[in-house]
């Protein structure tokens, strides 16, 4: 994936719609420049006026024709609050499709023996596709599909304009930041590597089998960070140049978005779904059609958004701190392994609360739902892809993995090495 379209410290995460959703401060305000189409950045009214902002002549298609449809500039409230709907809704689909892929590609005698795999790589192949992408959203805030008045435009320019301005569409949040921020997980990534080295990650050799010993578990170590690594980057690769592929074909095919059916249809639609289905998993967790479903699914959506909330303003807060090391996505895929690790210690010890069937399906909910979405692989691959200097990436990923596992070790590997995991009762 060009490394144009993405710069360090600026991911999807770090860019809330900048002037719909926050107030400058004394200290960004000089920074901050409005929406390149003010006309565009709310509903739709009918006028004879040309809106505030827009140069004469600009689009002189439109100015034969009176009265045009513009769009009313709509308060940062409505586009935070569509962006925030779009991130409960996707991160509950999200987390659905995480666990349904882990459990069809997840069985004895699988070639690949961590489940979270597949859903890490269509996570980051999603991603790639969607930051290389530029006719889903080519209309902007309003902007026609294509400016035939203009043409001495730099397309590199262009290329970085438009991949910074769609970082602002609330629908585009949801599915970067959203499903495929769920879509992959760090801290299960991470798990999967420490159960490799204490020998107790499922594959599919007998009951029979002995132990293997601590040369075999650092190999496996190493496949499982091999893999996942290797494997999500490819995706990441393969993803932008998917996009690439579609734009050479026929412009009849490329799909574009009319953002008058977005701003007025599709982002009050989800607002609808996003709540709802967040307070129907709530019910359903209350009043469950059979009990394991609590452990299976619904703790875990129910827990999902609170995750994927977290991890969207933490990185929107931090990852402009340090523009080579993306601090605010580091953070929550560390604060989210610790908690999974804790999690998993309490549904493996017997003697501190975690016996009854409840507990332990809530303790596999905060796993599999706020822990699940609260990391990201495809962010996360996505930042070291996107970082200028391969050292810097380097450092960032190894980093990254080195302090998760160095907790994941200390929490988890202080109960196995000493008086063992026990069965979960959930399990």
């Amino acid at each position: 994936m060009s490394s144009d379209n993405h710069v360090p410290g600026d991911t999807v995460e770090s860019r809330l719609p900048e002037t719909q959703a926050r107030p400058p401060t004394a200290e960004s305000a000089p920074q901050r420049q409005s929406s390149p189409f003010p006309e565009a950045n709310g509903r739709l009214t009918s006028t004879t006026d040309k809106p505030s902002g827009r140069p004469e002549g600009a689009y002189p298609e439109q100015d034969r024709h009176e009265p045009e449809q513009v769009l009313e500039p709509l308060s940062s409230f409505a586009t935070t609050f569509y962006t925030l709907s779009y991130l409960i809704f996707f991160s509950i689909f999200g987390t659905l499709a995480r666990l349904g892929l882990q459990a069809l590609t997840f069985y004895p005698g699988a070639p690949v023996v961590t489940g979270v795999l597949w859903a890490n790589v269509g996570g980051s192949l999603l991603m790639g596709f969607f930051l290389e992408d530029k006719n889903i959203f080519r209309e902007e805030w309003g902007k026609p599909r294509k400016d035939t008045t203009h043409n001495d435009t730099n397309p590199t320019e262009e290329s970085k304009r438009h991949t910074s301005v769609k970082k602002t569409i609330p629908l585009y949040i949801g599915l970067t930041t959203g499903f495929c921020g769920s879509f992959t997980s760090f801290s299960s990534f991470i798990r999967d590597i420490f159960l490799a080295l204490s020998n107790d990650l499922p594959g599919p050799s007998s009951a029979s089998d002995s132990a293997p010993n601590g040369g075999y578990s650092f190999m496996a170590l190493v496949a499982v960070l091999l893999t996942t690594v290797s494997l999500s980057l490819g995706a990441l690769v393969v993803g932008s140049h998917l996009t690439l592929a579609l734009d050479g074909l026929h412009p009849r095919i490329s799909i574009t978005l009319p953002f008058r059916l977005t701003r007025c249809f599709i982002d009050p639609l989800f607002v609808l779904l996003g709540i709802g289905c967040w307070v129907g998993s709530i019910f359903l967790s209350i009043f469950p059609p059979t009990q394991t479903w609590r452990g299976d699914v619904t703790f875990a959506i129910v827990f999902a958004p609170l995750g994927t909330l977290t991890r969207f303003y933490l990185s929107l807060f931090l990852n402009a701190r340090i523009p080579t090391f993306p601090l605010g996505t580091f953070a929550i895929n560390i604060t989210g392994t610790i908690i999974l690790a804790m999690c998993y210690d309490l549904q493996r010890v017997d003697y501190i609360g975690a016996s009854s069937l409840v507990s332990c399906q809530v303790l596999q909910g905060v796993m599999d739902g706020f822990c699940g979405c609260a990391t990201t692989v495809s962010t996360w691959v996505a930042e070291m892809n996107g970082l200028k200097r391969r050292r810097d990436a380097y450092v960032y990923g190894g980093v990254s993995v080195a302090v998760a596992l160095g907790f994941f070790v200390v929490i988890s590997g202080s109960l196995r090495w000493t008086v063992g995991f026990g069965s979960p009762v959930c399990g």
